[in-house]
């Protein structure tokens, strides 16, 4: 029997391209969105094989019957993809503290309130695969998108602990860490706070201005992203994070890089921090 997926934030960008390339590849998928009726075509095209389910992931409830809605229809869930995510663009100093907190609750708290739901019955199965939409910005972190990068990190992070929990479980876990790529994530998904003090101007300011500069002429190609994150559920021993797209390899071995050389530069330091041998 073929593999159930559940993909959250399927309307736009990585999870719309990813819940057809499922269907295409004759898997049976839960097309989560906020309005069921922006993933209608989808279910309309594969109305075997997929089903929409209204699904905000900062409500609980809506969680919950989500995924019994799932169970029900197709009994199981073996993959499921915590995609849904915005972005918001802001100096650190000059971000708005309800809007953060709004990230932190789509891009954190809503991918653990999701994961929850799920593992009790991945665990009872002893089986399951959990795909986690980080980014490079879970990685390093870039001027401009400071808050961001928290979100991102928190998943990393989050990702790392919950692997080494469910691994002997036999469920899965992968965090999927792009660069940039032809979704929407640059465009209206996300908001952002004009730079007020010019002191920022070189550096988050700039940044910004390039990131909506590139929107829509990113590098990366969201169906060759899907295609990847197939192949890892279908392999028998997937990574643990998955980089995708050139900047993304590139900036992570930067960022190993400059680990290194701090890390060597100050080993005596960092040693001598103990108590001493005796």
């Amino acid at each position: 029997m073929h593999k159930v997926w559940f993909i959250t934030g399927c309307s736009t960008g990585f999870g719309r391209s990813l819940a057809t390339e499922v269907l295409k590849k004759g898997y049976r998928v839960v097309v989560a969105s906020r309005n069921t009726d922006d993933v209608q075509d989808i279910v309309a095209a594969y109305p075997e094989t997929a089903i929409a389910v209204k699904l905000d992931v900062t409500v609980h409830q809506e969680i919950t019957d989500a995924v019994q809605t799932a169970l029900k229809h197709f009994g199981q869930i073996d993959v499921l993809v915590n995609n849904a995510g915005i972005g918001y663009f802001a100096a650190v100093e000059e971000s708005d503290e309800a809007e953060v907190r709004r990230m932190f609750d789509i891009n954190v708290f809503g991918l653990a309130s999701m994961t929850q739901e799920v593992l009790p019955h991945m665990r009872k199965r002893k089986t399951g695969h959990i795909l986690n939409i980080a980014s490079i910005g879970g990685l390093r972190s870039f001027p401009g998108i400071g808050f961001y990068n928290a979100t991102k990190y928190a998943v990393d992070g989050l990702s790392e602990a919950l692997n080494k929990e469910v691994a002997p479980l036999g469920i899965k876990v992968t965090i999927i860490a792009p660069s940039g790529f032809r979704t929407d994530w640059a465009g209206r998904s996300a908001k952002d706070k004009p730079v007020i003090h010019d002191d920022y101007a070189a550096t988050a300011g700039k940044n910004i201005r390039d990131i909506r500069g590139y929107s829509g002429n990113q590098p990366g190609d969201p169906v060759r992203a899907a295609k990847a994150m197939i192949q890892v559920t279908e392999t028998e021993n997937p990574p643990l994070r998955l980089l995708l797209g050139v900047a993304a390899l590139k900036g992570a071995r930067a960022k190993l890089d400059e680990l290194k050389k701090d890390f060597d530069a100050w080993a005596a330091v960092t040693e001598g921090a103990d108590f001493p041998k005796e």
